[in-house]
């Protein structure tokens, strides 16, 4: 079999049962495809069906009509090389729940302004970088102090740490590429035991905000230049690669990577990913990868 697809129930009541397997496999052969015997990676969580003989995109908007909106996540890819050898992760409400952005100008006091840009940078309506120099430049004149008061309240997103753990375990480097700021990343990074990581810098001078970024901007270009810098120092192509995100910025990764996860994305990002991730936390990205549920690093505490 050439292709698999994997199948990944959400969190919480949501379940994969045999029944969803069966119409999905069903549907699938009705679409022209061989459909092989279903492989469970985690009972009533994950499951692979091999397939052969049809289209990676055929066969998912096959899967996703028999499960008639159930949560339930599919992923269509090659069966060869589906274990990447590399992560490139987004962080902003990609490992970490929310905007670390927002919740500094929250605190600052311009929260609402700041929110309002984020949300069409984030969506693709104006540029990047444009859209973070105003956004910085509201936070002018604030205490630096309020960088540790938002880094003290990160909150992760489920399945963070065993996503970063468990593929650096097995062998693969693992790279956080923000659109935020240091002091935010250094500490996320740390705690997720990433390799590698890079951001943004805030300026600040006698202990306030300056409202400008110091060296390079991170853009979406910067983005997808550190994976491919990545890939070529340990010597990988691109096809062993994942990326994920969730903005507009993190696009040109996602479609560069061997698989590329939008990851309860933005609908502009959704409407042109390869994969998308909407119901399931982010162990998902490891049963994609073919992972079974006793490969999974329990982790759910910091790096030591």
């Amino acid at each position: 079999m050439n292709a698999v697809v994997t199948l990944v129930a959400g969190g919480g009541l949501a379940s994969l049962t045999g029944d969803m397997v069966h119409d999905v496999r069903a549907a699938m052969a009705a679409d022209g495809g061989r459909v092989g015997d279903p492989d469970w990676l985690a009972p009533g969580r994950a499951c692979d069906i091999p397939v052969g003989g049809t289209d990676g995109g055929d066969l998912r908007a096959a899967a996703l009509a028999a499960l008639r909106g159930a949560a339930v996540d599919v992923v269509a890819q090659p069966t060869a090389g589906r274990r990447k050898r590399l992560l490139a992760a987004d962080m902003d409400s990609t490992i970490v729940d929310g905007e670390t952005l927002d919740d500094l100008a929250a605190l600052a006091g311009v929260g609402p302004d700041v929110a309002a840009i984020t949300a069409l940078a984030m969506n693709g309506r104006i540029d990047f970088g444009d859209a973070l120099n105003r956004r910085v430049a509201l936070l002018a004149g604030r205490p630096a102090t309020l960088l540790a008061d938002v880094a003290a309240d990160i909150t992760f997103n489920p399945g963070a740490f065993t996503l970063v753990r468990t593929m650096r375990q097995h062998g693969a480097h693992c790279v956080l590429v923000s659109g935020g700021f240091d002091v935010f990343v250094d500490f996320v990074a740390g705690w997720c035991g990433f390799h590698a990581w890079e951001s943004n810098r805030l300026e600040i001078d006698h202990g306030r905000l300056t409202g400008r970024t110091t060296g390079p901007i991170v853009t979406r270009e910067r983005k997808l230049a550190a994976m491919q810098e990545a890939a070529a120092r340990i010597g990988i192509p691109m096809t062993a690669t994942l990326a994920i995100g969730d903005g507009a910025n993190d696009l040109p990764m996602l479609t560069a990577a061997g698989l590329g996860l939008a990851y309860h994305a933005k609908p502009a990002v959704r409407a042109e990913a390869s994969a998308c991730l909407d119901h399931t936390d982010l162990t998902a990205a490891l049963y994609v990868q073919g992972y079974r549920h006793y490969e999974l690093v329990d982790a759910e505490a910091p790096a030591e």
